[in-house]
């Protein structure tokens, strides 16, 4: 019987009949560049930690197994990961991509794809009909699912059926919901994305990213690729990301719980225009989330009446922090014009939704009493109470 994804986020059942590692309950940190052969022709199946390393190997497996893929591997940051996979692709192919997203993404797609001779069509996935965008040469549409930061949601299995359809890889960023909310592989997508430094790692304390697929051909190339590039994750890191991984889901449904408050509270202030959280029954995605996904997550984006309010509510909080990233157990407000899009083309952050007047939180695991407070003075403050 398929174990639960809570115990799956701490046991990797394999290796549970086995004693090495002396018998260490946490799984070792094999901090070694290099292994010793033990004859000529043979080799532990180690030979150098670029190729391979044991602490690395054993992270591999246990997200390969949360999303219920063939193969993971591990990159020393989201973009990292992102940067190998776009080496799928050669000069003149061409590539559908979500119009809403991660700032980085973007700016690796305009500034180095587009170099190297890499076409794209930037759609609203959630709405358009992508099929209409396909060419004879497109060889992948790229989404996410909630999107970065204004919380869209597209249908997965929906859009599998049309790359499908047209041999065309689907590619999802799952950073958002994390394999305990949402496992794209079991909805027809051929490769998952994580930026491994958000709810994977979840502590705020390392960078890793990863790829997953349930497919021989793209496990083959992508192996081929990250041993000959040299973008693996580090031991230690890898340490700290399966550390983190042992208590995903009791975070993921306490932030979940959080969050559900605070886009409540927020809904009832004066100075908020709009709330966007897709556990709400009124999001466009609401029922595509209930289908498709086990639950709603912890992002949530806000937008102000006034710019004035945005600014100050940024310099105005303590507990919660402003400042970059996601998916910590701290929470985390972000304003998206001046950091994780500022590099975005402004039409398209217009296009999008992200005006100056709009805020990103990233809801943390605290006490939602001690955040509402924190929120209720700072919002006071800012109207001048």
């Amino acid at each position: 019987m398929a174990r639960e994804i809570e115990t799956k986020c701490i046991h990797l059942e394999e290796e549970e009949n086995s004693i090495n590692h002396y018998g260490a309950i946490s799984y070792p940190i094999y901090q070694s560049a290099t292994y010793a052969h033990p004859g000529v022709g043979q080799s532990t199946g180690y030979d150098y930690s670029r190729l391979q390393n044991p602490t690395r190997e054993h992270l591999e497996k246990t997200v390969a197994s949360l999303e219920n893929g063939i193969d993971a591997l591990a990159f020393s940051s989201g973009m990292a990961a992102i940067t190998l996979m776009m080496e799928l692709f050669k000069p003149g192919d061409h590539l559908i991509v979500d119009a809403d997203l991660y700032g980085g993404s973007i700016r690796l797609f305009n500034h180095v794809s587009e170099k190297n001779g890499i076409e794209f069509s930037s759609v609203d996935c959630h709405k358009e009909n992508v099929a209409a965008y396909i060419r004879e040469n497109t060889k992948a549409v790229y989404i996410e699912t909630p999107t970065n930061p204004m919380m869209n949601v597209t249908d997965i299995k929906a859009l599998a059926e049309i790359t499908k359809r047209h041999n065309i890889l689907l590619i999802v960023d799952n950073t958002f919901l994390s394999p305990y909310f949402q496992n794209p592989l079991n909805l027809g997508a051929d490769i998952v994305v994580h930026s491994g430094t958000k709810y994977l790692g979840g502590h705020n304390d390392t960078l890793a990213g990863f790829l997953v697929t349930n497919r021989e051909d793209i496990s083959e190339r992508f192996r081929f690729l990250i041993k000959t590039t040299g973008a693996g994750l580090a031991p230690f890191d890898c340490f700290l990301i399966q550390r983190g991984i042992k208590t995903l889901g009791v975070r993921m449904d306490r932030a979940q719980e959080n969050a559900i408050e605070i886009a409540k509270w927020l809904k009832e202030q004066d100075i908020v225009k709009k709330v966007v959280y897709p556990g709400f029954k009124e999001h466009p995605g609401y029922e595509i989330m209930k289908k498709q996904a086990r639950g709603f997550g912890a992002m949530l984006t806000f937008e102000l009446t006034k710019k004035e309010y945005a600014i100050n509510i940024l310099e105005k909080v303590r507990m919660i922090k402003y400042a970059e990233s996601l998916g910590g157990v701290e929470t985390l407000i972000t304003y998206p014009m001046t950091q994780t899009h500022a590099d975005v083309p402004e039409h398209i952050r217009k296009q999008n939704g992200i005006t100056d007047c709009v805020l990103r939180m990233s809801v943390g695991i605290e006490n939602v009493k001690d955040l509402l407070n924190e929120l209720e003075e700072v919002f006071a403050e800012v109207r001048g109470e």
